[in-house]
């Protein structure tokens, strides 16, 4: 498709990757990190590091759009399908949204049919490399029909919920969760 259809109206688009995130990126130690999934489910879980990569991979082509007013088309993105971890958690009947944190300052909330979306990953590659720190390593959500807000870096926690809770932009009353043109990938 092209880039123009790709890019919601009044964004530019950038060969750069902007740096934009709240709080300074945290210490990764692969020995202590771990990921949690919780909340609405049938099975609360953790992964170590080591367990989260040994999970099943996939490869998805993602446009960025950040509200800032950014898009960096065509991103790589390698990780875990996030259905995948929440089928391994058991969704129970009440589960109506998927809540990210980093486990610090950060949190985000999706309706979980866009958890359960093929797009929605949770990555930990960029282009055929590690993330890097600035751009959420060692992982990050990546939910490809949103703006990049609702991907949050440096994950720490997933929690299913009965019901949506605002998330750090949201009650803050700046942004608003808005789906993205049918045009964007």
């Amino acid at each position: 498709m092209p880039a123009p259809l790709r890019v919601p109206p009044g964004q530019r688009v950038t060969r750069s990757f902007p740096v934009m995130h709240v709080g300074e990126p945290p210490a990764f130690d692969a020995r202590t990190w771990d990921l949690r999934i919780g909340g609405a489910v049938e099975r609360s879980f953790r992964l170590a590091w080591d367990e989260y990569r040994a999970l099943p991979r996939a490869a998805r082509d993602v446009d960025l759009h950040c509200v800032a007013g950014w898009s960096r088309l065509d991103n790589r993105f390698e990780g875990v399908v996030l259905r995948d971890l929440l089928g391994r958690a058991g969704l129970r009947a009440d589960a109506r949204f998927v809540r990210f944190t980093d486990g610090r300052h950060y949190h985000t909330t999706i309706p979980i049919d866009l958890a359960l979306d093929d797009s929605t990953i949770l990555a930990d590659t960029l282009d055929g490399r590690p993330l890097d720190l600035d751009h959420g390593a060692p992982l990050r959500a990546i939910v490809p029909r949103r703006y990049a807000f609702k991907s949050c870096k440096w994950l720490r926690t997933i929690e299913v919920l009965a019901v949506d809770r605002p998330g750090f932009w949201e009650s803050r009353g700046i942004v608003a969760d808005v789906e993205l043109p049918s045009g964007s990938r």
